[in-house]
């Protein structure tokens, strides 16, 4: 909910994988809906609502 380098807006643009498909999912990338610009989380990172927060609000 506070903003990444001046951007609030963010969607999963992709979901990393690793070499082993049966590992668990651990990475995806999201993408600033304003400037383009991609950083790696935790994808249990998005589960934390006093940092995500879901939707246009």
């Amino acid at each position: 909910m506070q903003p990444i380098a001046k951007q609030k807006h963010f969607l999963v643009s992709k979901v990393i994988t690793l070499e082993i498909p049966e590992q668990p999912i651990e990475l995806v990338e999201i993408e600033s809906v304003y400037s383009k610009k991609t950083t790696r989380i935790a994808w249990r990172d998005l589960m934390d609502t006093d940092r995500w927060i879901q939707g246009w609000k």
